[in-house]
């Protein structure tokens, strides 16, 4: 059966489930398909369930809006950050030459990366809105390198479900999976609006995630792991703001 057809297979079956005989037999036919979030569980559990697996099978290649350079936001919204730590400021001080990102997990090639080297790979640029649940947005350009040439570079093994990426931030971390991880616009963002990201918005490195909620776009990461398996990560919701009660799919 070609991948298509399976899809179409699990859309209809997933949608005809859910509408005769109920959302919980419908996340479990997700769940046999491997389309269930970390976070599902409790009351709303399975209509959590079937709205991911929804979105992975029908939405899977759907890219976010882009804007014109016209529409860019000025100045673009910096929501509050907590005050850099002595080892950031002096980072910063350094113009963040000694700043590097850890990859490691089910990669072949493990490896530390220093912000010049990703910003020798190819580049990668959009124009999109950031989208908070608190209600505010704002429109940048953000320019990096696609997270998919850098699982490339490490060799992500074929059994990997999971991208972890943790931030320099305490306590700060979140996750998506492969689907979202090789998504073309998802990067690891070093750029905003022609100049370096600025420390407000994340510098030297952040997260860009435009198809989800603005609280999956972590800022200054400095560590990604690739996983197959997610519960072994802090409480296995997902991430820290799921484990804050918000959800850890925020497709948008």
């Amino acid at each position: 059966m070609s991948d298509t057809s399976r899809r179409k297979l699990i859309t209809g079956g997933l949608a005809a489930v859910a509408g005769m005989t109920g959302l919980g037999v419908a996340a479990r036919l997700a769940k046999r398909y491997g389309l269930v979030a970390p976070d599902s569980g409790g009351i709303f559990g399975p209509g959590e369930a079937l709205n991911y697996a929804t979105q992975r099978v029908v939405a899977r290649h759907s890219l976010a809006r882009e804007f014109s350079r016209s529409q860019i936001s000025k100045p673009p919204f910096a929501n509050e950050i907590a005050e850099p730590s002595d080892e950031y400021k002096r980072l910063q001080a350094g113009g963040f030459a000694d700043w590097r990102l850890t990859i490691d997990g089910l990669v072949d090639h493990p490896g530390t990366f220093s912000v010049a080297q990703l910003k020798s790979y190819p580049s990668r640029g959009h124009i999109t809105e950031i989208a908070c649940e608190e209600g505010w947005s704002y429109i940048a350009e953000w320019n990096g390198v696609p997270l998919s040439h850098v699982l490339d570079v490490v060799g992500a093994q074929p059994q990997a479900k999971y991208v972890v990426y943790i931030s320099m931030e305490p306590n700060t971390w979140d996750s998506i999976d492969m689907d979202e991880a090789r998504h073309p616009q998802t990067l690891i963002a070093y750029g905003m609006n022609d100049n370096e990201l600025p420390v407000a918005h994340g510098g030297p490195l952040r997260m860009r995630i435009p198809r989800q909620l603005g609280y999956k776009s972590v800022k200054f990461i400095n560590h990604l792991t690739v996983t197959d398996d997610i519960k072994k990560f802090g409480k296995g919701l997902g991430s820290v703001a799921s484990e804050s009660g918000y959800k850890w799919f925020a497709g948008i």
